[in-house]
């Protein structure tokens, strides 16, 4: 390091969160504010006036028809945000702390680490990504942040596992949690939510030492929290050109968890029409490409190109064939093997004239916890035509996707069970 260098960020900090106060989390921990239409968002947050969702998704609280992205919205987050500090259902650690954060639901249980994560870090490829952010969800994620002052919403790292940070956060996890809160509304019955405030000096110096060995760590959902946030650091910086080292201008509010206990579920594909054809010759042509054979019931891939199809109260087995052709592309993009590129070039593409599945309508996603039943559901309701289950996505596939710095197709995975919004914030001082 030179003299005009400035010392290097750590990877991950310490910060002063702003949290439920006690005996007050259930009031306010909700589902994240992406999983849930505007509907079941009003039902969920309609008996709790202190649930999370009227801050993020702040349109509930608005006249229907309101646009979710509009000055008003953000306007109402904003108050909602300041109501809920004045009122005392949420309240600040008066010093840097690390929260110890651990999911529970049946025997699938995962502790992590809520941080300050390093946006030089980010943008550097220390921590990577392997999705391309859209620019409307950026921009929503940018206006939140600012209208708020604070990041709430954390993105969900994934770090190697490490024994100086397993054992640090199973000590801390054996004493009384801070927050120890069970959510049962809907999809999300029986998810069982704590969180241990770390401000033992020792243990944040062991913590902040176990990640510094990390070679990177990797984003496996809030790639659109993560770059507004980069967004927003960026933009106070340059306001701020006296202080551009502000830790509050630097940072990112995430969670990061060991690789080895994150669940990954499918996210299914709907498809709003047949592109003016008829269901024999849709099916005729499916056939075409691999073996597609009735099924007596719902169809949840078992293996690697292997896809179910939902059409018309039916469903099909389908087996695509190995594509010869990409063996080369293979061995140059890690996401050429991924069932989701699969189906988008034998299937969305070439039969349903789906070429962009970020940008075309005609595409739906249903995932994780919702299952065949919640795909069932849609097209059976008249809005989609069809749809097709797939296998999930392995977690190897989408590490060594991200460590080669290339980038997955739209909605590849679904990490269950989901974080709570509102378990701790990141304010911008």
């Amino acid at each position: 390091m030179t003299p005009s260098e400035p010392p290097a960020m750590p990877l991950i900090a310490p910060f002063a969160g702003l949290r439920p106060a006690p005996g007050r989390a259930a009031e306010v921990l909700a589902p994240p504010y992406d999983v849930l239409d505007r509907a079941e968002a009003l039902g969920l947050a309609a008996e709790r006036p202190w649930s999370f969702l009227h801050l993020s998704r702040p349109e509930i609280d608005l006249a229907p028809g309101v646009d979710p992205h509009s000055p008003a919205a953000y306007a109402q987050a904003a108050d909602q945000f300041a109501r809920m500090r004045e009122a005392g259902l949420l309240v600040r650690d008066r010093q840097p702390c690390y929260y110890c954060y651990r999911l529970s639901r049946g025997d699938q249980i995962q502790t992590g680490l809520v941080v300050a994560a390093s946006l030089a870090a980010y943008g550097a490829g220390r921590i990577r990504r392997h999705e391309v952010t859209l620019a409307d969800k950026e921009d929503d994620r940018v206006r939140q942040i600012a209208a708020l002052g604070a990041q709430t919403g954390p993105a969900y790292l994934i770090h190697n596992p490490s024994p100086a940070i397993d054992d640090t956060l199973a000590a801390v996890a054996r004493t009384t949690p801070a927050l120890d809160s069970t959510i049962a509304d809907g999809t999300w019955d029986g998810v069982r939510h704590q969180i241990w405030v770390v401000s033992d000096q020792g243990a944040i110096e062991r913590l902040t030492a176990g990640f510094e060995a990390q070679k990177r760590l990797y984003i496996a959902d809030g790639h659109h929290r993560t770059a507004a946030a980069a967004r927003i650091g960026a933009a106070r910086q340059a306001a701020n050109p006296d202080h551009p080292g502000a830790e509050a201008n630097n940072r990112f509010l995430a969670v990061s968890f060991p690789a080895d206990q994150p669940r990954v579920l499918a996210v299914n594909r709907l498809v709003r029409n047949l592109q003016g054809g008829d269901a024999a010759t849709f099916l005729r042509r499916l056939g075409e490409c691999g073996a597609l054979v009735p099924s007596a019931a719902p169809v949840m891939p078992g293996r690697r190109g292997e896809f179910g199809l939902y059409l018309d109260r039916a469903w099909y087995r389908l087996t695509l064939n190995p594509d010869c052709t990409r063996s080369a592309e293979l061995r140059l993009d890690p996401a050429a093997r991924l069932d989701v590129r699969l189906l988008q070039d034998q299937v969305l593409a070439p039969l349903l004239g789906i070429a962009d599945p970020r940008q075309d309508p005609r595409i739906g996603f249903v995932g994780g916890i919702r299952g065949l039943p919640g795909l069932m559901q849609q097209v059976d309701g008249g809005a989609w035509r069809l749809g097709f289950s797939l296998h999930p996505t392995a977690l190897v596939d989408l590490l060594a996707l991200a460590e080669a710095g290339a980038v997955m197709p739209p909605k590849c995975t679904w990490f269950e069970p989901k974080l709570a919004d509102g378990v701790v914030s990141l304010v911008l001082d």
